[in-house]
């Protein structure tokens, strides 16, 4: 009987429906995370009747045919890159991404990741990095004797030095655009990596047409809206126990056909 295969599939699409809304729940505090949503599609299909096919000699069409489904799969797992909320920190080296971009940011190994978390702070030699020492590319040092440090709209660094009146620019940050966003690959740590399928960045710097703009003292919060994740998480134990159901019932089927056998 197909149907309990078929209601197999569909109960491990669920489980990975679950799994997927789970990860949003459990990300719904961390900086600048972007939910995921599955998505499926019904598996080949087995023809018992072909459609259009002829019928009798005279030439009588098929309207319709048999075609019996053969189940569900999980097609793609992918981010919803719409803007989270703002959240103001007031710290002077917390910036969010108001609008599209992603900053760059050199890994050991020599490869360019890119992210939206903005908590950034000072290496031990002044150097604008991640909250895990991670340089923000391109590299710019603060001097030890800022007073204050001012990054405008633009991505532009200023510091105000102990004895001076006027801003002194230290560097210029820039921000790098995809054209498939939703293809670069997650590596945690609320970084991603280029891929074949998100296309080469574009890197300009922020404010620039088509780049979101720079909000120094904020950080961007996770676009998770748990009021639907927990109905989507309802849904889908309401799916997975319809599909359990299924087979129970293929199962009780089998033992009659059993019984009748005997």
């Amino acid at each position: 009987m197909r149907a309990m295969n078929i209601a197999a599939t569909g109960m491990q699409a669920q489980q990975t429906n679950v799994e997927v809304i789970s990860n949003n729940i459990a990300n719904m505090n961390t900086t600048a995370y972007s939910r995921r949503l599955p998505e499926f599609t019904d598996l080949l299909y087995q023809n018992l009747q072909r459609v259009g096919t002829f019928s009798s000699d005279n030439n009588t069409i098929v309207p319709s045919g048999i075609q019996l489904g053969l189940g569900v799969k999980t097609t793609s797992v992918y981010r919803a890159t719409e803007q989270g909320p703002v959240a103001v920190t007031n710290n002077s080296l917390d910036v969010a991404i108001q609008g599209k971009g992603y900053f760059q940011v050199l890994l050991p190994s020599g490869t360019t990741a890119y992210t939206r978390d903005g908590t950034l702070t000072l290496s031990p030699q002044g150097q604008i990095v991640t909250s895990q020492g991670y340089t923000v590319q391109p590299g710019i040092n603060i001097p030890n004797n800022a007073l204050s440090v001012t990054i405008n709209a633009s991505g532009q660094v200023s510091v105000t030095l102990d004895g001076q009146t006027n801003a002194t620019v230290q560097g210029q940050l820039t921000l790098a655009n995809f054209p498939n966003e939703a293809g670069l690959e997650a590596e945690g740590n609320n970084l991603f990596l280029q891929t074949a399928s998100s296309g080469a960045p574009i890197v300009a710097t922020p404010a620039s047409p088509g780049f979101g703009s720079i909000l120094q003292g904020y950080l961007e919060g996770s676009n998770v809206n748990v009021v639907s994740e927990i109905t989507n998480l309802i849904s889908a134990q309401r799916a997975y126990e319809m599909n359990s159901k299924v087979i129970q019932t293929t199962d009780n089927m089998m033992q009659t056909t059993s019984q009748l056998k005997s």
